[in-house]
């Protein structure tokens, strides 16, 4: 069973520099920091409503979070979902013949995790965690005014990657208007399935989908930070080139 989407990691050069995006425009609030020598890497965690965002500055160009700065630079690196017992998980997903990364849970920045292999989930680098009690509690009572509503997946075949997602997940159907795109609810956030067509040809994570719970004061705030957005009625996208690589879209509504 996954709760919800416990985080979505990016990848910055550094994170000094993603702060002054991720926690001090969008105001998402620092959760959490840790340098973590057995995945290379200096990560951070920012509240963003019942999920987090998790920034990933690699220590040295030959670690795998380096490699991947080397070869797509900045940008979305992987999705983990909250699950109860990661142990559990691992077991079933053994018995299912899926092809794993880490075959027991280990310590990480959100918890006791476990990585999937991208293979496994359609080119997707899926990590599963068990956050402890106490974490859970203490990062739920942190507001934040921004909530995360939805990742965005782009697909060769829509329909193929959200049947790995529901089998491997158990994340069920949300009904949508007839097309070709696949909406699964994760607690209360949403994997949105798409045509890699739609989306510049690329098969994976493409976008997060936030919701402002103060839309003006949002639009204020990337003002004094000189963001580079494009601003609508109801919904703000900001350009990649701010939000350190990440295709973002920020919306007043559900």
């Amino acid at each position: 069973m996954m709760r919800g989407i416990h985080h979505v990691g990016i990848v910055v050069r550094r994170l000094a520099d993603a702060f002054g995006f991720y926690r001090d425009a969008l105001g998402l609030p620092l959760l959490k920091e840790a340098v973590l020598l057995d995945q290379g890497v200096r990560a951070a965690l920012l509240g963003a409503g019942d999920s987090e965002l998790e920034l990933l500055e690699p220590l040295d160009a030959g670690t795998g979070v380096g490699r991947f700065l080397a070869r797509r630079g900045e940008g979305l690196h992987h999705l983990c979902f909250d699950t109860p017992d990661v142990e559990g998980a691992l077991a079933a997903l053994k018995e299912k013949q899926v092809e794993l990364l880490d075959t027991a849970p280990r310590p990480g920045l959100a918890g006791q995790i476990a990585f999937l292999h991208p293979r496994a989930c359609c080119g997707v680098l899926v990590e599963l965690a068990t956050p402890s009690p106490e974490a859970s509690a203490h990062e739920r009572a942190v507001a934040s005014p921004v909530r995360l509503k939805r990742l965005v997946i782009g697909a060769r075949d829509v329909q193929q990657t959200a049947e790995t997602f529901q089998s491997l997940f158990g994340l069920p159907e949300v009904a949508m208007n007839s097309g070709p795109r696949v909406m699964l609810a994760v607690g209360r956030g949403a994997l949105l399935v798409v045509p890699a067509a739609e989306v510049g040809g690329t098969e994976g994570m493409v976008a997060l989908s936030l919701v402002a719970e103060d839309f003006q004061a949002l639009n204020a705030s990337f003002v004094r930070a000189g963001t580079r957005y494009l601003k609508g009625t109801g919904e703000v996208t900001v350009e990649p080139v701010s939000s350190h690589g990440v295709h973002l879209h920020i919306s007043r509504y559900e």
